[in-house]
């Protein structure tokens, strides 16, 4: 594993990859080593490095996951499957869809695989979702509206802000946006299909940090479902909002992409909830999926192919 930040410490990381049939995390690096021998004796991995080369070639090693920010994904993807190892990748896959492409070259041109972190796809939450999709339960689709609104974070606001590299676009591609939004059209297509159009407004209001806090989209599928989505990360706590529908023929779906398990259907006969919660680490559904392939045993859904495709919808929407 490279990189020890929050999203190891319970979403994947050892808590996860360990509890994994087949899987077992044997060696972690970060830039400070001190970082790294800490994660390392917090949650018992035998070896930690400072040096990715080092881990690359750990004889040990044989598939890495990137868990950085995106600005060093191509350099680290391309060194690992360059050296014969398979590659996980946190998301979003990089900061744009050409990085996200020389990635899946190299991919395809040394055979090696390339995952991706869109989990959502591998979720019971999301799993149920797309059966009702898939069972017509509203008719047929015929729009989605997605409205995500969340007040800053802690850190962004105050006498002394200190925002973090999500904010930071030469780091993460965009904002909050890019590393939101990009689960939210990495499902939609897993659900829906491919969009073939996406366009949209994303611009910086409050000034809070270098990227865009703002952005209105609306999109199109090949399949003729129309999309619409408003994305907002400076409102007032009171006005948050993480509110999804699926508009059909015969009623409406509604779900939240990250804040509740409930998902609620409307039609003519009735309403209906389901309650499906999360598990306590939500990546491990799709790393058993990875450990599965690599094994010869299944498939993953979330491929370099499939990630790419986010990179390239947020590049149509924030580049006019």
């Amino acid at each position: 594993m490279i990189g020890c930040g929050n999203v190891t410490e319970k979403k994947s990381g050892a808590p996860a990859i360990n509890k994994v049939p087949h899987s077992k995390l044997v060696a972690v690096m970060a830039r400070k080593g001190e970082k790294a021998a800490d994660y390392a004796r917090r949650h018992g991995v035998a070896r930690w490095y400072d040096d990715v080369d080092a881990l690359i070639g750990d004889p040990e090693v044989n598939a890495v996951y990137i868990a950085t920010p995106p600005d060093v994904h191509p350099e680290y993807a391309i060194k690992a499957m360059k050296a014969g190892k398979p590659v996980y990748v946190e998301k979003p896959m990089a900061r744009n869809f050409t990085e996200c492409e020389a990635m899946n070259r190299v991919s395809r041109e040394t055979g090696v695989p390339l995952f991706v972190a869109y989990y959502r796809r591998t979720l019971p939450y999301f799993i149920k979702l797309k059966e009702l999709i898939d069972q017509k339960v509203i008719g047929d689709i015929r729009m989605v509206m997605i409205t995500l609104h969340w007040p800053p974070y802690q850190e962004e606001v105050g006498a002394d802000p200190q925002p973090r590299w999500r904010v930071f676009p030469g780091i993460s591609g965009g904002g909050h946006f890019h590393d939101l939004a990009s689960h939210q059209f990495d499902f939609l297509e897993h659900a829906l299909g491919p969009v073939k159009y996406a366009g949209g407004i994303a611009c910086n209001q409050a000034g809070l940090y270098p990227a865009d806090d703002v952005v209105a989209a609306d999109f199109e599928f090949e399949s003729g479902v129309v999309g619409t989505g408003s994305w907002c990360y400076t409102v007032h706590p009171s006005s948050r909002l993480d509110q999804s529908w699926l508009i059909g023929s015969n009623g409406r779906i509604g779900f939240s992409f990250f804040e509740s398990s409930i998902i609620k259907v409307e039609t003519p006969e009735g309403i209906a909830e389901y309650n499906v919660p999360y598990p306590p680490h939500v990546q491990q559904p799709l790393l058993e999926t990875i450990v599965k392939e690599l094994r010869g045993e299944g498939m993953c859904p979330s491929t370099g192919e499939t990630g790419a495709r986010a990179n390239l919808i947020m590049d149509w929407i924030c580049t006019r």
